[in-house]
């Protein structure tokens, strides 16, 4: 979820004022969803995707660990 953050807003070339601004909260709790130290409510999740433009599967439930999906399933 940070690093989609992340590269999400500074392709926009957007600050974390910004984005905060635009989702009504303040710019330190964006700042702590970037960095993985608050997780938003699942209505604030979807209003972070409408506002990129994203799925909410897209942003916060990406697999950044290749090795889990090869991972052998237990049966």
């Amino acid at each position: 979820m940070r690093k989609v953050l992340i590269r999400l807003r500074k392709e926009r070339g957007l600050n974390q004022a910004t984005v905060a601004n635009e989702l009504k909260i303040t710019t330190s709790y964006y700042g702590m969803i970037e960095k993985g130290v608050r997780n938003p409510s699942l209505e604030l999740a979807a209003k972070i995707a409408k506002y990129f433009n994203k799925s909410v599967e897209d942003i916060f439930f990406t697999c950044t660990n290749n090795n889990a999906l090869n991972a052998p399933q237990d049966t």
